[in-house]
């Protein structure tokens, strides 16, 4: 019997511009699929003609399959399609076109309260929601004790859902979710509405499931929180899978898009009065298409243009390397420069730079004997766009991106 949980075939979904579909909670989407299971997938026909400028293609052309127990990151710009996808896994609303397939119990978080009724209480909710979930009221009754601590809403349990926050129900919807052991759980943009110790504990959860054997499908703009938990990634743009491929793989490329609309270096902009200053950086010799983009793991110099208007005497010149968390990685520095009025390249030569694929930022120094004269963090940033030849797993890639070999061979054993 093949492993493979959900597959899509050509999902697509179109909208009318400027007209909201109606809304149809989700408790009632899914008391429906009991009775007509095969339905709710069913597309829409349409009587709109391609191409129609009154309507839009949330998503369009999208086939993926995802494995059981693997667990499956969906990352992609704001409006990219990624929360309309979970939406039409999760039956909330059907497709225009194309269809998926899933086997096994779905769980979703999609929305603050998604499923919930807010007039019922925490503890009504949590048995409504078990029961849409196809549970028993003794499997759920075993379960209950679990998630209302995990939520952390022990105090409020017997309470009208009005009268929590979003944070509260989000932390009660999570663990509903999580608890009830569905065999698909779907979770989008949601954990950022809690609190940064819940948000760690959604995480670790997460992982739970997933090494239970379950599927998750995850949708975050956290990319560390995706390089943490997921194996593979999914890259929506515009609608449509742009890339799937391994976590570190994805998430790079995602990364260096992302900053990919920054312009060449260009010239700092003027300030009334200086003694010098840095006006640009760029990498020297052959470049992408960007002068800030390194796509090779060969040696690289990197140059630093500055413009003197005093003389400098005595100088001291400062050049370190960050990653995106701030974290230092290398630096170093020159003492005794003697720098006349003009412009002049400071140029640092390398014989390799084997950083993992992302974004980087150079900071560079000028002092003059002890006076300051000038200190840049130097925009655009460093995107390293090499191919990854680390860890496949990211949490365990570290920072460097260094090729290596391996040999196994027996060992013989000297007589004593």
């Amino acid at each position: 019997m093949s492993d493979v949980v959900i597959r899509a075939e050509n999902l697509g979904k179109r909208y009318r511009i400027g007209e909201r579909e109606r809304y149809v909670a989700l408790r009632d989407v899914l008391t429906r699929a009991l009775f007509a299971p095969a339905r709710i997938l069913r597309p829409r026909k349409s009587s709109s003609p391609n191409g129609d400028p009154t309507h839009i293609w949330a998503l369009k052309g999208v086939y993926f399959e995802v494995r059981q127990g693997e667990m499956l990151g969906i990352i992609g710009r704001n409006g990219a399609g990624k929360t309309t996808l979970l939406k039409i896994l999760a039956r909330v609303t059907r497709p225009t076109e194309g269809h998926a397939q899933l086997r096994g119990r779905i769980g979703s978080l999609l929305e603050v309260g998604t499923g919930f009724h807010t007039e019922l209480t925490g503890r009504e909710n949590v048995y409504l929601s078990g029961a849409i979930l196809g549970m028993g009221k003794k499997e759920i009754e075993r379960k209950f004790d679990e998630i209302v601590a995990f939520a952390e809403v022990e105090k409020f349990i017997d309470t009208p859902l009005k009268h929590y926050s979003s944070g509260m129900q989000v932390r009660l919807a999570f663990a509903v979710a999580a608890h009830l052991e569905p065999e698909i759980l779907l979770v989008d943009e949601v954990l950022s509405v809690g609190d940064i110790q819940f948000q760690k504990k959604c995480l670790g959860k997460m992982g739970d499931v997933a090494k239970a054997g379950r599927t998750v499908l995850f949708v975050s703009h956290q990319m560390n929180q995706v390089r943490r938990l997921c194996e593979r990634i999914i890259w929506v743009d515009g609608g449509r899978i742009r890339l799937s491929s391994p976590t570190a793989e994805a998430v790079s490329a995602y990364e260096a898009e992302a900053r990919g609309g920054e312009a060449e270096p260009i010239d700092r902009p003027e300030v009334p009065w200086y003694k010098a200053r840095f006006q640009r950086w760029e990498i020297a010799g052959p470049h992408e298409k960007r002068r800030n983009v390194l796509g090779s793991d060969k040696a690289i110099e990197v140059r630093f243009i500055l413009k003197v208007r005093e003389p400098i005497r005595d100088g001291h010149h400062g050049i370190a390397l960050y990653n995106a968390e701030g974290q230092l990685l290398w630096g170093t520095a020159v003492d005794g420069l003697q720098i006349g009025p003009g412009t002049h390249q400071l140029s640092h030569s390398l014989p390799v730079l084997p950083l993992r694929p992302g974004a980087y930022t150079w900071r560079v120094s000028l002092y003059d004997a002890y006076e300051f004269v000038d200190d840049w963090n130097c925009l655009p940033d460093l995107l390293v766009a090499t191919m990854p030849v680390a860890h496949r797993r990211d949490e365990w890639a570290g920072i460097l991106n260094l090729p290596s070999r391996f040999s196994l061979s027996p060992m013989e054993i000297e007589a004593r």
